[in-house]
């Protein structure tokens, strides 16, 4: 299998915070070298093709398009509009089957997407059974809220030919009370999803920990603190077996883009 190249840090934005586009242009000339558009604000397929026409080469890959919103059909139609149009730059990233057979639906799914070739194709992955899917049908995995001993792990599974692309959350905040407080709330609604929790428990977290988001827990998946704890946080990955990092900036007030701390993350992060 080919592995797909989305460069080693990238950044993560939300297409229903106001001025994600004008932010995404600003991030492409930071040099970030993949924007990710996060799925569960996703409204329509539009706003990908929106992102990929907005800037001019950087790879835009969709973290992640949930399977259970939107139609295969629909999703290959747009593959092929971008890559008609503007080829090479859209990376479909795919996942978010919660029913009671996710990997058999996630399955079902990808061969529906017929023009969508393999390498074109990243998939959300903890579990796995899902790493495994992503190795066989896809050209990379994309987790998210993970350890640097999670990484090593994932990527002695997926072996040497497949992406592992880490999306890390970050708070750039210094005071601990702080920075744990706003981290606990996208770790707060994700635990709610059972993936979640189940792969937090395959990473040596105790029901108690994870019940009561506990510091151990919040400290081992979300980088807080300066710019340089984010820069080791990332390097902790890419040590262990990580090819990209997607940097999610996580603050108090999620419906507003935090572009300052993200042209302060690029002048440590960016080559």
């Amino acid at each position: 299998m080919s592995k797909i190249e989305l460069g080693p840090v990238g950044a993560v934005l939300s297409p229903a915070a106001d001025g994600f586009l004008d932010a995404a242009v600003e991030l492409e000339d930071l040099g970030y070298s993949t924007i990710w558009l996060t799925g569960g604000p996703l409204s329509s397929l539009g706003q990908i093709a929106d992102l990929v026409r907005a800037t001019r080469t950087v790879r835009v890959a969709s973290g992640i398009i949930s399977v259970d919103r939107f139609e295969p059909e629909a999703v290959a139609a747009l593959y092929a509009d971008l890559e008609a149009t503007h080829p090479g730059r859209f990376v479909v990233g795919l996942g978010g089957a919660h029913g009671a057979k996710p990997v058999q639906t996630l399955t079902t799914y990808l061969d529906a997407l017929g023009s969508v070739p393999v390498t074109a194709r990243v998939m959300a992955a903890l579990g796995p059974r899902m790493l495994d899917l992503a190795r066989r049908r896809a050209a990379g995995a994309f987790p998210v809220l993970v350890t640097p001993d999670y990484t090593a792990h994932a990527r002695s599974l997926l072996g040497e030919d497949t992406t592992l692309a880490i999306e890390q959350l970050v708070v750039l905040d210094t005071d601990p009370g702080h920075a744990r407080g706003i981290a606990r709330g996208p770790l707060g609604f994700l635990s709610t999803v059972p993936a979640y929790p189940a792969n937090f428990r395959r990473m040596g977290f105790t029901e108690d920990e994870i019940a009561h988001l506990d510091d151990r827990l919040v400290d081992a998946l979300v980088a807080w603190g300066d710019v340089h704890a984010v820069e080791a946080r990332v390097a902790e990955h890419a040590r262990a077996g990580a090819d990209h990092v997607a940097v999610s900036v996580t603050t108090a007030a999620p419906e507003t883009i935090p572009i300052n701390q993200w042209r302060e993350l690029a002048k440590t992060l960016i080559p």
